[in-house]
């Protein structure tokens, strides 16, 4: 996810900085840019916006979803680069993680814990001053939560580390409708376990793919830590408490036709792909023709159908 631009050497070895501490400022910039993750963030946008639609019941006020969608940022972003911060020993071993800023040397571990803490707390005062108080608190919490209780407490720990820590990436669902609302209700508690329960089964696709990363690391991953056919199980258990959460929200009077519609067809097509993945993994299919990675592309455009439904289905009410 790094674009910063670094010589290439064995995976594992972290890049120096050359004599004098030379480093272009185009590319530090790109470097800070990619400590806040901006593709996972781009994730975390697409389930605050729809909400703020659905809340308001229609288009919210757009300088709202501006400072809010900014402020969402600035959060996530300093909880991305905390992140960093405390995993660059084993971000420096892992392949998939080899080439980010501070295991290259393009930014130093001081800039990075600094800029992350200025990150954490700017982005607390900008929701807390331009937004309101509630949807400051709930950002800060997801970032507390993300930094101390997932990276710092689970995440080495347990193989249930992306079950409760994806908890932390559920928020930007409160905070969508607490910015527009100044409260929270049942709409976004459902679907704020919509995403708790797509966070597993999102992710572990992608660990079994890289699972032995997290394996030379100590990472107990869940892929890590039971079989391919254990892992598929409980990817389609959750799918299914998934997609049967996604439709709570017609039934109680929050939705109508068109979201029901596209979290059926959606969910289905989930259904389906996860289904498939269990059944080549019963079979004891490995390597690429398992397809463990069809399931995980597939829940990024989930997510987005889904979350773009909420935010169309209250204008055809």
């Amino acid at each position: 996810m790094c674009v910063t631009a670094v010589e290439s050497r064995p995976a594992g070895v972290a890049l120096t900085p050359s004599p004098g501490g030379h480093r272009p400022s185009g590319a530090r910039v790109k470097a800070f840019v990619a400590l806040t993750k901006p593709r996972i963030i781009e994730l975390l946008l697409i389930t605050t916006v729809p909400v703020m639609f659905l809340a308001a019941q229609g288009v919210p006020d757009l300088w709202l979803v501006l400072t809010t969608t900014i402020g969402g940022y600035l959060s996530a972003g300093g909880a991305n680069a905390l992140n960093m911060y405390i995993d660059r020993d084993i971000d420096a071993l892992m392949d998939r993680t080899s080439q980010r800023p501070l295991v290259t040397g393009m930014v130093s571990p001081r800039e990075c814990l600094a800029f992350g803490i200025a990150l954490a707390v700017i982005s607390t005062l900008w929701f807390g001053l331009l937004v309101n108080w509630l949807s400051a608190a709930l950002a800060l919490g997801a970032l507390l939560f993300y930094v101390v209780v997932y990276t710092m407490l689970l995440k080495r720990r347990t193989s249930q580390n992306i079950v409760w820590g994806g908890i932390a990436g559920c928020m930007p669902v409160l905070i969508g409708w607490s910015a527009v609302t100044n409260e929270l209700s049942w709409a976004a508690v459902i679907l704020f376990a919509v995403i708790f329960f797509w966070t597993p089964p999102h992710y572990w696709p992608l660990s079994m793919k890289v699972k032995d990363d997290y394996a030379r690391v100590g990472v107990p991953m869940l892929p890590v830590v039971a079989s391919n056919r254990v892992v598929a199980r409980q990817i389609v258990l959750y799918s299914w408490v998934m997609v049967a959460v996604s439709l709570l929200l017609t039934p109680l009077g929050y939705t109508g036709w068109f979201y029901t519609a596209v979290a059926l067809l959606s969910g289905g097509a989930w259904l389906w792909e996860a289904h498939g993945l269990q059944n080549r993994a019963k079979a004891g299919v490995t390597g690429a023709k398992l397809k463990e990675m069809r399931l995980f592309h597939w829940s990024i455009t989930y997510v987005s159908l889904l979350f773009l439904a909420v935010a169309v289905d209250p204008f055809l009410r």
